[in-house]
């Protein structure tokens, strides 16, 4: 299936095309944020493992993050929901899978200009060929016959795959620096919240649409794409919420897991199971305490 999610994403939306419209409120957050003071209080220095999981946390706001995590969960809760439900429900698989493909397709020249400036030539390659492919013999992208959408061409072999800014800075050795829940947008940190405000200066498509249409036209793209992600994950998000120990915290979790993965082209050590394993238990450690100093 095209276009790669993650549970801890619901309606915070994709790293790729969609961050162009949410790149303006993005720029918006960043200001916003840098004027406020609202910071968590460290542990005493001598609860060593609270200290440690602070650090771990490395989110110096985690009031104000808090706080914006309530309100981003009120309005998916009193708005993108229903209307995630209703598309879902309005529109068979075929269609929301033409949907997927459609904004995938649009990504795909903002993807191949970071697998450029990551150095990653076949993977630029692939980009190449899955935008020509898709856009010429797919109607536009709205199939994706470069991975094998029709039922005649089940073994092209050229996946879908995302990159964007952030993930180009984290290549080029830029730090995430702390924790971030932006307004509407959800989990980020710094250099990703850099990331979702200029993003959209590298993206072709961009210069291509008309100057006065090109903030509606965002904003049409994140909004079509963060609805279809929404929709994807209406069951995979409340069992998370169910299971959470602390919600916020596990949230902060998974995007941090999911962006490492990203960041690392999904490479990573040949048996992961036992990282994962102590990662999984650091990030309980994690929840405990950020759920008792809350």
């Amino acid at each position: 299936m095209s276009g790669k999610s993650h549970p801890g994403q619901w309606f915070f939306g994709r790293f790729g095309g969609a961050a162009h419209g949410r790149g303006i409120i993005a720029a918006a957050a960043l200001l916003a944020v840098g004027g406020l003071t609202a910071c968590a209080t460290p542990p005493p220095a001598d609860d060593k493992e609270a200290v440690a999981a602070y650090r771990e946390a490395n989110d110096p706001l985690e009031p104000l993050n808090r706080y914006l995590f309530e309100v981003n969960l009120g309005l998916d809760r009193l708005f993108l929901r229903p209307v995630a439900e209703i598309y879902r429900g309005a529109l068979p698989d075929p269609a929301r899978e033409g949907v997927r493909n459609f904004m995938n397709n649009l990504d795909t020249p903002s993807i191949f200009v970071h697998d450029v400036l990551q150095g990653e030539s076949e993977r630029a390659g692939d980009s190449i060929g899955r935008f020509t492919t898709n856009t010429f013999y797919g109607v536009g992208g709205i199939f994706d016959v470069a991975e094998g959408d029709l039922p005649d061409d089940l073994e092209a072999g050229i996946p879908y795959h995302g990159e964007d800014l952030g993930q180009t800075l984290a290549v080029w050795g830029v730090g995430p620096g702390p924790y971030l829940m932006l307004p509407l947008l959800g989990p980020s940190n710094l250099r990703d919240a850099i990331g979702l405000a200029g993003g959209r200066y590298l993206d072709p498509l961009h210069y291509l649409v008309p100057r006065d249409r090109r903030t509606g036209f965002s904003i049409a793209r994140a909004t079509v794409g963060g609805l279809d992600l929404r929709a994807r994950n209406i069951e995979t998000f409340d069992e998370i919420e169910r299971g959470a120990i602390d919600f916020y915290a596990t949230v902060r979790s998974l995007y941090r897991q999911h962006r490492k993965a990203e960041i690392a082209n999904g490479r990573g050590p040949a048996n992961p199971l036992p990282e994962m394993s102590d990662e999984i238990e650091e990030d309980n450690k994690a929840e405990r305490v950020s759920a008792t100093n809350k």
